[in-house]
């Protein structure tokens, strides 16, 4: 079970829990790989709505990889995400709230 006050958000693949968490070295992996000058414009593109699939993806692994999981992004593209691509996006932005701000805060 994922522990939000840690910064873990649960994430279900094909019905299976995982804990996923962004720690530093995924966010900055994140970072790099988003081409992102740092975080706040990530976070400014989920509040404003202008994420993209690409982004939602980026952060379920880097979350899962920061949980401890080993796969890649080629490996979520044959799993069902919780409930599907809805619930994928929010709990993508969960895990950036999680990762900045206490639970309550969320």
């Amino acid at each position: 079970m994922a522990n939000p006050w840690a910064g873990e958000v649960e994430v279900t693949l094909d019905g299976v829990p995982h804990t996923a968490k962004l720690t530093l070295g995924v966010l900055a992996e994140l970072e790099a790989q988003l081409e992102t000058e740092t975080m706040l414009d990530l976070v400014t593109r989920f509040e404003s709505g202008r994420f993209s699939s690409r982004d939602v993806l980026a952060l379920l692994v880097a979350g899962l990889r920061g949980g401890g999981w080993r796969g890649r992004a080629e490996d979520l593209r044959m799993v069902e995400i919780g409930s599907g691509p809805v619930e994928a996006a929010q709990l993508a932005a969960r895990l950036l709230a999680r990762a900045f701000g206490a639970p309550e805060e969320q």
